[in-house]
């Protein structure tokens, strides 16, 4: 069997399930998964957590340095260190999804992320999750995959994600957040949201879960 181990990029909008999904593809390929979403809501929880106005790019940006953002792969996922600091659980709150996109969309902090992220990948037998990973990160990754679905599967399968937790909302309002996120992600002005002229696009919108893995697993395959 051919074990050549290949570097494969998924992107997507909001809640499409990219990293659930990541995850469990990569722990079938004994892969390493880097959560890219979990390394801007790492920068994200920082700046608010010092207090930095989000909207101040100049601030945020000078924050970066002090950081020191690691990313721990664990069986399931990855944990998150902010200066040493387990920030795993504290990144999942409402306030960073409501400004995450504005993080994520200043160039010094892309840069800043980039940079650790293609660090991390250039051993190969990767999985990169997020916005640009295809366009941006690892545009010679050998596999990549735009997973979508419609607004609507998105928002439902994060309304039942947050059933009975603390981060507990209304349907329609985790629509708005899921449609507001679109817009800004797909209109930035660094490294929007883009589905790359040679990626597949795997759209989940009436597949289950494990279907969806299924077939990316059978992609995967197909490369190697």
């Amino acid at each position: 069997m051919n074990t050549k181990k290949i570097a494969i990029a998924i992107d997507g909008p909001a809640g499409a399930g990219k990293s659930s999904i990541s995850k469990v593809v990569a722990n079938e390929l004994g892969y390493l998964y880097i959560d890219t979403g979990a390394m801007y809501r790492g920068v994200t929880w920082a700046v608010l957590d010092s207090h930095v106005d989000v909207n101040n790019q100049k601030e945020v940006e000078a924050l970066l340095p002090s950081l020191d953002l690691t990313l721990e792969p664990t069986a399931s996922a990855c944990k998150v260190y902010v200066k040493g600091q387990d920030v795993t659980d504290l990144i999942r709150q409402q306030q960073i999804n409501e400004n995450v996109s504005t993080i994520a969309s200043y160039k010094g902090v892309r840069e800043y992320l980039v940079e650790r992220q293609q660090a991390m990948a250039a051993v190969g037998g990767v999985i990169l999750d997020g916005r640009d990973i295809g366009s941006v990160v690892l545009p010679n990754a050998e596999l990549k995959i735009y997973l979508t679905a419609s607004v609507d599967a998105r928002a439902k399968r994060r309304w039942l994600e947050v059933q009975g937790t603390s981060n507990e909302q209304p349907l329609e309002d985790i629509k708005k957040n899921v449609e507001s996120r679109d817009e800004m992600d797909k209109n930035r002005d660094e490294s929007p949201l883009v589905c790359v002229e040679d990626a597949i696009v795997v759209d989940s919108s009436n597949m289950t879960f494990d279907e969806t893995v299924k077939h990316i697993l059978h992609l995967v395959q197909e490369r190697i």
